[in-house]
């Protein structure tokens, strides 16, 4: 099952990819249980003209389990931990099988122009405190494109 629902997903991907500046997306080396994602800091961010890659894993479980998403590259966001887990409602208990990589990728997207840190707990607590008390100096601490943390974190990963 899981195996035909990533071939579908990568078709539709394929078929009908994202626009090259928001995102792109593929498994790696073949896999299609592994890929990678490669985010543009949105405009409208203050990651803009970032470069931010993100590994997926899809469980033998899926679409019935939500794929592991984690950013490789180091980002600071109340809804990442320094590991690049993501704090996300629809890749933890508001996950359904409906829901497909594109919506999840377009999810972090808008939680890198919008964090949210109003979640109970909030996977990032420094950045959280200074987005809720010093947006410009949390705007100005964001920007955060560290290729060697990237590297170093990807390792821990695999």
């Amino acid at each position: 099952m899981a195996l035909k629902r990533i071939n579908k997903e990568l078709h539709d991907l394929e078929r009908d990819p994202p626009p090259e500046s928001e995102y792109t997306i593929a498994p790696i080396e073949n896999d299609l249980f592994k890929w990678q994602a490669t985010i543009m800091g949105p405009s409208d961010s203050p990651y803009s003209g970032g470069t931010f890659f993100l590994s997926i894993f899809f469980p033998t479980q899926y679409p019935f389990q939500p794929p592991k998403v984690c950013f490789t590259t180091r980002i600071y966001n109340p809804n990442v931990n320094s590991y690049g887990s993501i704090s996300l409602d629809i890749l933890n208990r508001f996950w359904t099988p409906a829901f497909t990589i594109r919506k999840v990728i377009s999810e972090i997207c808008l939680v890198m122009i919008e964090p949210n840190p109003y979640v109970p707990y909030p996977l990032n607590p420094e950045a959280t405190l200074l987005y809720k008390t010093n947006r410009a100096l949390y705007e100005a601490t964001a920007p955060s494109d560290d290729e060697a943390r990237s590297a170093e974190l990807l390792a821990v990963i695999l």
